[in-house]
């Protein structure tokens, strides 16, 4: 009786802004991700193996993707997350630290069976754990103090792409000066030899080139096994390197905006409608101009990788942060205002099912894509992907509610609660 009490008092206490944001958030990502299931793995730095501009229906679904998503869908998963940290452990229903970390390194195993048994190298729990272990320390922070932070954050991600874009121009410089002084038989100085070192290292870790796609192709779609053994090192790179050193920050900067924003009332629907209006027209305004000025960058470059590539893009954080701004008073103002009830309804069953849901993304891709499956990598285009992604997303507003009519939580949320109070939580209704 007492499992069945704080069963239903948690989810009376669910708020219902923050399922629907998320069931739409965890939708969006899809349209990101389907890319790295379906395409070889160099395509997020440099799209331009599969598309040229104004060439084909590839090209602007390209261009779609990149001036409505690319980033933001994540960005809004990221800033939910905040807020769902602050939700667990600040205020009337607050859990201890213990919990908190406990709850944590269990989403860091979701994260490596992702990473690892589900082949998805592009996981995004493993950072959010990690976040999550930072995020605990500034949980009691002022709504100011955190605008700070994401503030400084958002400066420190965007200095990072500029470093590592500058750094890249002049390794490329140096390797092309080196070809020229070789060509003309003079000993080249060691300063340029390191250089240029650098930019064939970058290039080699690409695995643009014709030879590397193939043999990626062809070890993605041969077998599970070979899947497995390709996708291995890709996964501790993931893990040991952009985690923690590229996505962390990345991540971080949202979800300290998140928190700032739950604490405001924002993110519960506490503003008036006229608000949520505001924040969308201001937030798509200026996303819209910043991610169609990095597409007529990415155009004007021939699709230069070093344009191309979001990670070296300066202005891809303040876009990606408006563009989410701009999606937040949209479904917002669509929450207070009563409109698309059943819609938002299915939406906030897909955001309670989040975790399981998200999975659910990987486990397709390695049915579909992968040799475990149907082993289609390599043989569907850009936009051949997305009447998959409809399908998906489809079934997963039709699964969710139906499954939460019958039971409390997702199957991986009841998983992820067991392990994380140590206390078997009630099931089926």
């Amino acid at each position: 009786m007492n499992d069945f009490h704080e069963t239903a008092t948690t989810e009376n206490a669910r708020i219902e802004s923050l399922d629907v944001l998320r069931g739409f958030a965890l939708l969006g990502i899809l349209l990101l991700n389907i890319q790295g299931f379906g395409l070889v793995s160099a395509y997020f730095l440099e799209p331009g193996i599969y598309v040229q501009p104004y060439q084909g229906l590839d090209f602007w679904v390209w261009a779609s993707i990149e001036l409505t998503s690319e980033g933001v869908m994540r960005t809004l998963f990221s800033m939910l997350f905040g807020a769902g940290v602050v939700l667990f452990v600040f205020g009337g229903r607050a859990k201890s630290g213990r919990l908190h970390y406990r709850r944590t390194f269990w989403l860091l195993v979701f994260g490596l069976v992702d990473s690892y048994l589900l082949l998805w190298s592009g996981d995004i729990l493993v950072t959010y754990a990690m976040g999550a272990a930072v995020l605990f320390l500034i949980r009691e922070w002022k709504p100011r103090g955190l605008i700070i932070l994401a503030t400084l954050l958002l400066a420190l991600g965007t200095l990072q792409s500029v470093a590592f874009k500058t750094g890249l121009e002049m390794s490329r410089d140096a390797a092309q000066e080196l070809n020229q002084v070789n060509l003309g038989g003079v000993k080249p100085n060691q300063g340029t030899k390191e250089l240029a070192q650098a930019w064939e290292d970058f290039e080699e870790d690409l695995q643009s080139d014709q030879l590397a796609i193939q043999n990626e192709v062809a070890a993605r779609g041969k077998s599970y096994h070979s899947a497995f053994e390709f996708n291995f090192d890709k996964a501790n790179e993931a893990v040991f390197f952009n985690a923690p050193f590229i996505l962390l920050l990345d991540a971080l900067m949202m979800m300290v905006a998140g928190m700032a924003l739950y604490k405001l009332g924002i993110l519960e629907g506490k503003r008036e409608p006229r608000f949520y209006l505001k924040m969308m027209s201001l937030g798509f305004l200026l996303g819209i101009l910043i991610n169609a000025y990095e597409i007529w960058a990415c155009i004007k470059s021939q699709m230069d990788v070093l344009v191309t590539a979001p990670p070296f893009r300066p202005t891809y954080h303040l876009g990606r942060l408006c563009m989410a701004f701009g999606y937040l008073g949209l479904i917002l103002w669509l929450v207070r205002s009563n409109f698309l009830e059943s819609l938002r309804d299915r939406l906030a069953s897909v955001g309670r099912m989040a975790l399981t849901n998200y999975l659910m993304h990987s486990l397709f891709g390695l049915l579909i894509f992968s040799g475990a499956g149907l082993g289609l990598i390599g043989s569907v285009s850009l936009a051949e992907l997305y009447p998959i992604v409809i399908l998906i997303w489809l079934f997963q507003l039709v699964l969710s509610p139906w499954w939460l009519k019958h039971f409390y939580f997702g199957p991986v949320e009841w998983l992820w609660r067991w392990l994380t109070y140590l206390k078997l939580p009630k099931m089926r209704r």
